[in-house]
């Protein structure tokens, strides 16, 4: 069943096009959302939040269109970016009592569990973490709010091999519980890991939406890993 449903979405600017985009999320499946920088990965995802305000297309989000319906869906999902832009001289407790606020179904046990988990130290100010622990307090805001749905650009960046390990095992333990997860991700070793689907964009436009399973069948040679795939897939693009 999809939970999350983009179609023909199309946002121009001077020097790129996202391309009638179109895509949609398995509701309790991990989908990894693959392309080289500048392919449109992060437009995308921003559009999904209405950050980017798109020139053509619809998106919806547990059957209801995004547009007329922004705040109640923005209380069922979660949304975490590889680095954190809150304010870096307040303390996490501080963030966390406001952010709170906007969240009727913020879950304290959630925050407990998750705060322990990712070792951070609730008293620390966001300018004295290191960038793997920013990556870390940005989904651990995303996490405590009981989010259906968490849309994740990046969320490895800046995380040792050790802490990588554990948000990824994170993610399938999430994903047993019935929540979707999208994340864009350089790491083509965290796709091998955990995702179900692999969504794959260059150049503004969707190339493939599809299991991995599928995505091997579609696009990989004969013991090829996904990344030999992906780079090769890459460089046919632009010959």
């Amino acid at each position: 069943m999809s939970i999350v449903e983009l179609a023909g979405i199309c946002k121009t600017y001077p020097a790129f096009k996202l391309n009638n985009v179109s895509f949609s999320l398995e509701e309790g499946k991990i989908s990894g959302f693959i392309g080289r920088n500048g392919a449109g990965k992060t437009t995308t995802i921003k559009s999904m939040l209405n950050m980017v305000h798109i020139d053509s297309g619809s998106i919806s989000f547990f059957g209801l269109p995004l547009s007329g319906n922004e705040t109640e869906i923005k209380q069922r999902i979660g949304y975490s970016t590889g680095t954190v832009s809150w304010y870096p001289r307040k303390s996490i407790r501080d963030i966390v009592d406001v952010t709170r606020m906007f969240y009727r179904n913020w879950d304290e046990a959630a925050y407990r569990k998750y705060i322990s988990l990712f070792s951070l130290d609730e008293k620390k100010k966001p300018i004295e973490l290191s960038e793997g622990m920013k990556v870390k307090f940005n989904l651990l805001l995303a996490l405590s709010h009981r989010a259906e749905v968490l849309i994740l650009d990046e969320p490895t960046s800046g995380l040792d091999p050790f802490s990588r390990d554990e948000l990824l095992e994170l993610f399938m333990t999430l994903r047993s519980h019935g929540v979707t997860i999208l994340f864009s991700t350089h790491i083509t070793s965290d796709l091998e890991r955990c995702a179900d689907n692999i969504i794959y964009i260059s150049q503004g436009e969707i190339r493939d939406a599809c299991s991995k399973d599928d995505f091997r069948n579609n696009h990989g040679n004969p013991g090829e890993s996904l990344e030999e795939t992906f780079l090769r897939l890459e460089r046919e693009a632009r010959q």
